[in-house]
């Protein structure tokens, strides 16, 4: 029998009635509900709004039916992952009082942890009365199951305005479970992983209550254990990109407005790596389920649906592990440089899809804990991200709770701290349901997502300035472009450059190109314009004309990538990171390359040169700084690379090689006019360094 069109008051009716049939109850007539006199009589506001609160994307924004963006500010509340298998706490707090407290302090979403194993006892049926629950502190959940609990809360959320993201947490219903790092174990195969996903769609496909699919938890592993979640372009069972796909696929077949959410895995192999690798310095290591790189190249695909896909990384503080890169200094500055960018910000940054941060926080310590989490607030608030703060519960160990221990007061504190990334307007929280403010009808901290103002951004019609200071190198068949960076009132996206008045590339993200296999000795005229996030494009810089050289001028096989290390110019130290790159179709020997960083001693007597780190170890290295007999335009020194062995094949590169080098008497550098100092902080072509196989000349320009 065909479902009767959804009402405002229908998935109350349908989850109830589900329970009665799934207990072999007869239904009894259900309580009509009242329906409030402003619904009976909604106002202009509210008549225009969509009647359902499904969301979906639009580039990197979640948006309503009617294209109006929203945010996603919320609060993870678990249990129902758990041997208890319903939500931690109900053994003191009062389930209705929490569910009301957390929407009138302005939490408009909560991803709620869950097993397999759960849902796939809800399915075949198996609903004994919930263990663990106070009943003097609950005396409406007496002698309910875990599923009837959990629809009541439903109940709840509608009523207060909140929506709902499920995450399996893990396969089993373990406290511990979240520890294993992939989404099958035992008996619970990817197979039944996938029905679970399909059975609790299917109960809540006309519920825009549970509005959000966070597949599988934190899927991690480094390369060389087992199991372990990898991410790449293939069907293996340990494939977490396929495995987002196949359970996304799956779930919005069933219902294609519900959003999928996708996390990240553990560790990524760097370029040129494969995953058979057996050096774990090949390796890009991040929080369990933080590291999306390879969403890059491998970007999880839900065909015709895929304006519901939304990617989720977590993100924690040196409290729960001290990371690599939180020794040392460090500030927002390098964990967004060094961190967040590489590892998933840039999916927002670049308009791929919108972010949110499902898993972050943890203890106020005054000290390295809450620089992180001041950093990453400033972050969500900045970039708009949206995200479920970890965690309601004051029994998570290494984080702690919004709730202090008792289950009933709130850290105030924490709380203070949280609340200036919880979606606001005009001093209201916002909900995400367009008939109901958050906190519920008479709310006083609320208003509905109908009643929010200023949530759609004026059309962006400006575009972004004009790329400056185009300049050139070129041999024989190649010519290396760049240029200053171009700004815009939102972000530059990228760049596309033109030979000849044709368009030849774009959107490139970087203020370099190299334009390859060009005519020998032949000019070319060369534009670049830059890109925003809506598409606005700038005029065209002014026109470079570059000729290629003569036959005969050395054009070797090699590239040699940099970037740098040092946010000044003027301490006592260069620290340039290189890679070699084999760009042509034949192999390379490496004890024939030598590498050239060129640099001014500013009056030293001498250099001392260290190898910090090496993917090809230091010990495969020889250094040396060499002055020359005279200085040169940027350079009275260089600092030169050689190899002890190995070799690179077509395509591949030497991995990071970490250089510093100071002055014997330890003075101050001035790098600003040294011919290879470069101030990017991410790796990209460098032909101010040199490169050379034998003595002949195979990459770069020397200084003249």
């Amino acid at each position: 029998m065909s479902s009767p069109t959804p009402t405002r008051s229908g998935p109350r009716r349908r989850r109830r009635l589900a329970v009665a049939l799934l207990l072999g109850l007869a239904v009894a007539a259900v309580p009509t509900l009242t329906v409030p006199a402003a619904a009976q009589s909604p106002s202009p506001a509210a008549t225009a709004a969509p009647q359902a609160d499904w969301l979906h994307t639009q580039g990197n924004l979640i948006v309503d039916e009617a294209g109006k963006p929203v945010r996603l500010t919320g609060v993870n509340w678990f249990g129902f992952n758990t041997s208890e298998r319903v939500f931690h706490g109900l053994w003191t707090a009062n389930l209705e009082v929490v569910t009301r407290q957390m929407s009138e302090r302005g939490i408009n979403m909560v991803r709620v942890p869950i097993s397999t194993q759960l849902l796939l006892e809800w399915k075949a049926g198996n609903l004994a009365p919930a263990t663990g629950i106070n009943a003097a502190a609950n005396p409406e959940l007496a002698g309910m199951s875990t599923l009837e609990i959990f629809d009541h809360w439903l109940d709840l959320c509608e009523e207060y305005g909140i929506k709902v993201m499920l995450d399996v947490h893990s396969a089993e219903a373990d406290n511990s479970g979240h520890v294993y790092p992939v989404w099958w174990k035992g008996s619970l195969t990817p197979e039944k992983f996938y029905q679970a996903w399909e059975w609790v769609t299917a109960r809540y496909k006309n519920d825009d209550t549970v509005v959000a699919m966070d597949i599988k938890n934190e899927p991690h592993g480094k390369f060389n254990e087992s199991p372990r979640a990898k991410w790449d372009g293939s069907t293996d069972i340990d494939n977490f990109k396929h495995t987002c796909e196949t359970a996304g696929r799956r779930i919005l077949a069933v219902n294609p407005k519900v959003l999928i959410l996708c996390e990240g895995i553990e560790t990524y192999p760097k370029d040129g790596t494969s995953w058979n690798s057996e050096n774990p310095k090949a390796f890009h290591n991040n929080w369990w389920g933080g590291n999306l790189r390879g969403a890059r190249d491998h970007p999880v695909d839900l065909g015709a649906h895929q304006d519901q896909l939304v990617y989720s990384p977590h993100d924690y503080g040196p409290l729960v592990y001290q990371q690599p890169w939180f020794e040392g200094e460090w500030s927002r500055q390098t964990l967004e440089r060094d961190v967040w960018d590489p590892n998933w910000l840039y999916l927002h940054k670049e308009n791929t899809s919108p972010l949110l941060i499902g898993e972050w926080g943890g203890y106020l310590d005054g000290g390295p804990n809450q620089k992180w989490m001041t950093a990453l607030r400033g972050l969500i608030s900045d970039e708009g991200l949206h995200h479920t703060f970890w965690c309601l519960n004051p029994n998570s160990g290494d984080t702690g709770g919004l709730l202090k221990n008792d289950w009933v007061t709130w850290d105030e504190e924490k709380y203070a701290f949280l609340k200036p990334v919880l979606w606001q307007q005009q001093g209201k929280f916002v909900s995400l349901d367009h008939q109901v403010p958050l906190g519920g009808e008479n709310s006083t901290t609320g208003i509905s997502l109908a009643e929010a103002v200023g949530g759609a951004p004026e059309p962006d019609t400006e575009a972004p300035t004009v790329p400056a200071g185009l300049s050139a190198t070129s041999t024989t068949n190649r010519v290396t472009l760049s240029w200053r960076p171009a700004t815009d009132n939102v972000r530059v996206t990228g760049y596309d450059v033109f030979r000849d008045g044709v368009r030849i590339a774009g959107p490139v993200r970087q203020t370099t190109y190299v334009d390859r296999d060009l005519a020998a000795g032949t000019a070319y005229r060369f534009t670049v314009r830059a890109r925003d996030a809506v598409g606005n494009v700038s005029a065209a810089s002014a026109p470079l004309t570059v000729r290629t050289q003569e036959p005969g001028v050395p054009s070797g096989d090699l590239t040699v990538l940099y970037r740098s290390n040092d946010d000044t110019t003027g301490d006592n130290a260069l620290r340039p990171h290189l890679r070699v790159v084999n760009s042509g179709d034949r192999p390379v020997d490496l004890t024939a390359v030598t590498v050239r960083y060129w640099f001014t001693r500013d009056t030293a007597s001498a250099v001392n040169v260290w190898c910090d780190h090496a993917a090809v170890g230091c010990s495969s290295l020889r250094l040396r700084a060499v002055p020359l007999a005279e200085p040169l335009d940027g350079a009275d020194t260089y600092l030169e690379v050689a190899f002890t062995g190995g070799s690179l094949e077509p395509g591949s590169h030497t991995g990071d090689i970490q250089l510093r080098a100071s002055k014997t008497d330890w003075s101050n550098f001035d790098e600003r006019d040294d011919h290879s100092y470069g101030g990017s902080a991410v790796y990209s072509e460098a032909p101010g360094i040199t490169a050379y196989t034998g003595a002949e000349l195979a990459w770069g320009d020397e200084p003249s």
